[in-house]
């Protein structure tokens, strides 16, 4: 069983947060996890078996995080839920961990990246000139890697279509450490601001970010 961290997040809405690292084989995650009958069979379609590994790892997470077993399912846009459960939910992978944050109040979001990945990208893709501006050439690659998780979080979060990162979602100016804390605004098609925490920490050449609850 490679339960990697869970975490009791000290806020108001009773969030808890989990990380799985992926160990298993394909078989081992399939015995261990209890996944329904008709999830198995569309995670069988899948061709990857990396993708396979963690929707399984997932499943072995939530069963480590709940007493009682829980049905996963997801909108029509793709946004988590739990059938059986209040709880909030957010999911994220990659080949070697998964992570989800749940919240009993509010909506959550949560996001991870391998450091081993180019972020050259983002920049242009989801950052604002100020943001670009702040970038800090000793740590660019991993502070972009900060930048983009903290908006898929937040943009998970939102569960809004066609969001501009660059111009919807601003992270206020950071510097990069092994954890830490982030403010960001949500700026929505009508000029609504909303106001947001996030924390972070690096760990094993990973970032992860989630949405903190206040």
């Amino acid at each position: 069983m490679a339960l990697f961290l869970t975490k009791d997040l000290d806020d108001p809405g009773r969030s808890r947060l989990g990380v799985w690292k992926i160990t298993e084989s394909e078989e081992e995650l399939r015995n261990m996890s209890s996944v329904p009958t008709d999830e198995l069979e569309e995670i069988s379609y899948i061709k990857n078996e990396s993708l396979r590994k963690q929707k399984l790892a997932v499943r072995a997470l939530l069963d480590a995080m709940f007493d009682d077993k829980v049905y996963l399912s997801h909108h029509d846009n793709g946004k988590p839920y739990i059938e059986n459960c209040a709880t909030s939910i957010s999911i994220t992978h990659t080949e070697k961990y998964v992570a989800v944050i749940l919240s009993e109040t509010e909506d959550v979001g949560i996001d991870i990246e391998s450091l081993d990945r180019d972020f050259s990208a983002v920049e242009k893709k989801a950052l604002s000139e100020d943001e670009i501006d702040d970038l800090d050439d000793d740590k660019r690659n991993e502070q972009l890697a900060i930048y983009w998780c903290a908006k898929e979080a937040i943009f998970k979060m939102q569960s809004q279509n066609d969001v501009n990162f660059a111009e919807q979602i601003e992270i206020e100016r950071f510097r990069p450490k092994s954890d830490g804390e982030l403010e960001a605004t949500f700026i929505d098609k009508d000029g609504f601001e909303e106001d947001f925490d996030l924390e972070y920490m690096t760990f094993d050449g990973h970032i992860l970010v989630w949405t903190a609850v206040s």
